[in-house]
């Protein structure tokens, strides 16, 4: 247990000390929130901005950590050889593995309290009440496994360099298209059915109407978040390659 806090500790303080990782992860979202609550470039289904803007970046938040600055981390971990050293380390597999999700969960809290507090001095006024404050937990954990799952997947498939370019690719196109700066009521029809589908729109969308709101998700919401949730580890454990 100790070298997996040891570990845990190591993880969270380079992520910090990393100052690419640290505007990706706090100094990104931070400037979204900032730019798209005090201007009029999207339109929001909502006469405060910020209520429909800081529900969004929440979700932001979980898609930088848990799939870019992760996915990132970890490639360029494994093309190195470290990921391959501490694997045979008594840390072992495991506890590695379990290291980086811990690290990921107590960034994403970091993240969550900055985004909440600058916020609310823009005057955001989230809804959901007590019970909704389980509801936003549960669909955050669950989008960050899924997207934990494919930023992993991706980092033990590729090499650093090509996951770098794809990573960064997909977390722009998954910026524009989740709703979590755009209204998905702008989009397509067809094009709102398959952001729904991924985690990080059915994370979002989740958010929006918790928050947003004051209604549950969707069981829509719920199943893709579930299913993420599952498949994509599960992708991720069968394709990993740790050279």
């Amino acid at each position: 247990m100790r070298a997996l806090w040891a570990q845990t500790r190591a993880e969270v303080t380079m992520t910090i000390r990393r100052g690419e990782t640290l505007l990706l992860t706090v100094g990104i979202p931070v400037l979204l929130l900032l730019f798209f609550s005090l201007t009029h470039v999207t339109a929001t289904p909502k006469t405060h901005r910020v209520d429909f803007i800081a529900p969004g970046i929440l979700a932001l938040c979980v898609l930088s950590t848990s799939l870019v600055a992760l996915s990132i981390s970890t490639g360029f971990e494994r093309s190195s050889g470290v990921l391959r050293r501490l694997r045979v380390t008594p840390l072992g597999q495991r506890r590695l593995i379990g290291s980086k999700i811990s690290a990921v969960l107590v960034t994403e809290a970091i993240q969550i309290v900055i985004i909440a507090l600058v916020a609310l001095i823009l005057t955001w006024r989230p809804h959901g009440g007590a019970l909704g404050v389980f509801d936003v937990v549960l669909a955050l954990v669950l989008g960050s496994a899924g997207c934990a799952g494919i930023g992993l997947a991706l980092a033990g498939c590729l090499r650093a360099e090509v996951n770098l370019a794809a990573t960064n690719g997909l977390y722009l196109v998954l910026l524009l298209l989740s709703g979590i700066v755009v209204p998905l009521s702008s989009l397509p029809s067809f094009v709102r059915h398959i952001v729904l589908a991924l985690p990080s729109g059915a994370m979002a969308e989740a958010l929006h109407r918790i928050l947003g709101s004051g209604l549950t998700p969707s069981t829509a919401d719920w199943i893709s978040l579930a299913l993420w949730a599952v498949a994509a580890p599960m992708l991720a454990a069968r394709t990993f390659r740790f050279d």
